[in-house]
């Protein structure tokens, strides 16, 4: 069994809580290793004022960290799943899928306590295109705009009277003890969730047979097979943050459902497919909604962003 073990970490105060969750969890799990962080800057950190989805998509985010486990200064990296990209490089994996936090996007404001409360021409922040097109077709009368940054960093943006309200995953301010700052959670049914989110992935380099074996056991099975249902859907329509794409998976005993859509933009062109499938071949329930998105109209909203 491998004695010591490095995580690799982005600087911010969510992801340094996340990893050492993870490194809690290990030497519970393994008395006596020796686990510490090694915290990396990532592009998608430095690029505070353009849109992710113009230089890159989300994968900005772990790109560095990759870079740290293949040139060995860090032998597990610990991501937010919802910003790893569908597709991993050659020569990576996905050691583990930790059980999910609470999966819903949460409405954060000062003076409002819901998006219906909020009038005409109200500015909403939002990082995301997903929720950006759910909130449009929901509620076409506000003004939103894009939100960049750290948790603190939009909401200290939320406090000057940038935006009237803003849009953030619930997860992310749970775990930074921020749940007093949530005036209302969009359910899923109002706002899809985004592939994966709420929920850690560890990865590390393929061939590392020895750390595989070390992180195995905080795979979460539940968590773990609806988030590959989730991420399927999203390969296989070429999911990046270019894409307004929701999936949102649920484990009940051997069965999961799977709901999920693709929208324009501005909202006013949505395809939206769900079904059920066995829990062992997460992969293939991914697919087969997938298959259904294109049917009923996806593949035209996919090219007209020219995806």
């Amino acid at each position: 069994m491998i004695r010591s073990l490095r995580i690799a970490t982005r600087r911010s105060r969510l992801a340094l809580w996340q990893a050492e969750h993870v490194k809690g969890r290990l030497e519970t799990l393994h008395p006596g290793m020796q686990v510490s962080l090694v915290p990396l800057s990532t592009r998608g950190d430095e690029l505070l004022d353009v849109s992710l989805a113009k230089e890159g998509g989300k994968g900005l985010f772990v790109k560095e960290l990759e870079a740290a486990l293949a040139d060995g200064r860090a032998e597990i990296a610990v991501h937010s799943m919802k910003d790893v990209p569908a597709d991993l490089p050659p020569g990576y994996a996905l050691a583990a899928i930790l059980a999910r936090e609470d999966p819903r996007d949460a409405f954060v404001s000062i003076r409002h306590g819901s998006l219906a409360e909020l009038p005409v021409g109200a500015v909403l922040g939002t990082s995301s295109l997903r929720r950006q097109a759910q909130v449009a077709a929901r509620h076409p009368g506000l003004e939103i705009r894009p939100l960049r940054g750290n948790v603190e960093t939009r909401i200290g943006k939320l406090e000057r009277g940038d935006y009237a309200a803003i849009v953030l995953a619930a997860a992310g301010l749970k775990r930074l003890g921020l749940e007093t700052r949530i005036r209302g959670f969009l359910s899923v049914e109002e706002c899809l969730p985004a592939a994966g989110q709420a929920a850690l992935g560890i990865e590390c380099l393929a061939a590392r047979a020895d750390v595989l074996s070390a992180v195995a056991p905080l795979q979460d099975a539940a968590a773990g097979a609806c988030v590959r249902a989730e991420r399927a859907v999203n390969r296989e329509l070429g999911g990046s943050c270019t894409i307004p794409l929701g999936a949102y998976a649920e484990a009940n005993g051997g069965r999961l459902s799977l709901r999920a859509l693709v929208a324009a933009p501005d909202g006013k062109r949505m395809a939206r497919a769900e079904g059920e499938g066995d829990a062992a071949q997460p992969e293939e329930l991914g697919l087969r909604i997938a298959a259904l998105l294109r049917e009923r109209g996806a593949g035209e909203i996919l090219a007209a962003l020219g995806a």
